[in-house]
């Protein structure tokens, strides 16, 4: 069975080897698509990360099939793997898009997986509204990435553009922290990323906290620790919304057999996925599907 959305690989037209790329929203809605296109009206995953800085008009933005109204001074950030979609609107910013490579050749894996926080849907909402204030600061980093990007390009832009990046990030992931109180800052934060990536690679082998301590090299108390300070809630409780984030992906955007769907996810019986899921979100698969659709 095929997938209801289209997958979309970073491609930048003009300068083909750059990671990164700057695009008018207001250009990007209004284009004229052609049937070989990908309409950005329609869901589909992102293969790449995005920040999305709106600078005038009202509209809507659907990212993972929840609706955001935005509007000047909204800032969206969407994550790589994210499924969202654009509505007709008369919104105007700029969208800015990277791979984790463009950061990652400048920075050390770490440092890049920290730099994403700001994209960790555990942590954050997918949405900022800006003070004026925050917004004129927001605006002024946006117009030397344009400066750079478009006036000035040349054999050093890239680095220049990274380096900008990663202050708009760091600036955004403050602003964040500072309205939540979300405590990235302290130790356990390392182990955290290291904990959710091996979730994201692993979950089909296995639900158990035991095995990705033994994986990690870590005690499961450890884990357990790591998630109570980061996230206030268990290692297994974190490894089964991780789990069922992928399962509710898969029953929403694709056709593929309640069974098919149950394998994938790494239970060899059926009857056991039904009872994991129902458990754990109310509804079986069936009834979870009809209710998105």
């Amino acid at each position: 069975m095929s997938n209801s959305y289209k997958k979309v690989h970073f491609q930048n037209s003009n300068n083909p080897s750059s990671k990164f790329d700057l695009v008018s929203l207001n250009d990007l809605l209004n284009r004229n698509y052609s049937i070989e296109d990908h309409s950005p009206f329609l869901f589909h995953q992102l293969k790449f990360f995005a920040i999305i800085f709106i600078q005038k008009g009202h509209g809507k933005h659907t990212i993972d099939f929840v609706d955001y109204e935005c509007k000047k001074g909204t800032l969206l950030v969407i994550r790589k793997d994210q499924i969202h979609k654009f509505s007709k609107s008369n919104l105007e910013g700029i969208l800015l898009i990277f791979t984790f490579d463009f950061l990652g050749s400048f920075y050390t894996k770490t440092e890049t997986q920290k730099s994403l926080l700001l994209f960790n849907d555990f942590l954050n909402s997918p949405i900022m509204e800006l003070t004026d204030s925050q917004f004129d600061v927001i605006s002024k980093l946006i117009e030397r990435f344009q400066q750079e990007y478009i006036l000035n390009y040349d054999k050093h832009s890239q680095s220049i553009i990274r380096s900008e990046l990663q202050i708009l990030i760091s600036k955004l992931h403050r602003i964040n922290t500072q309205k939540h109180d979300i405590k990235t800052n302290k130790k356990h934060i390392s182990k955290f990323i290291q904990f959710h990536n091996c979730i994201e690679e692993r979950f089909s082998e296995s639900l158990k906290v035991k095995d990705y301590a033994r994986w990690l090299g870590v005690s499961t108390k450890t884990l357990n620790t790591v998630t109570q300070h980061i996230v206030q809630k268990s290692a297994k409780k974190f490894i089964d919304e991780i789990c069922l984030n992928h399962i509710k992906r898969q029953l929403i955007n694709t056709e593929n057999s309640i069974k098919e769907i149950s394998f994938k996810s790494g239970f060899e019986e059926a009857s056991n996925f039904y009872s994991y899921f129902k458990k754990r979100v109310g509804k079986t698969p069936e009834e979870y599907r009809r209710s998105k659709r």
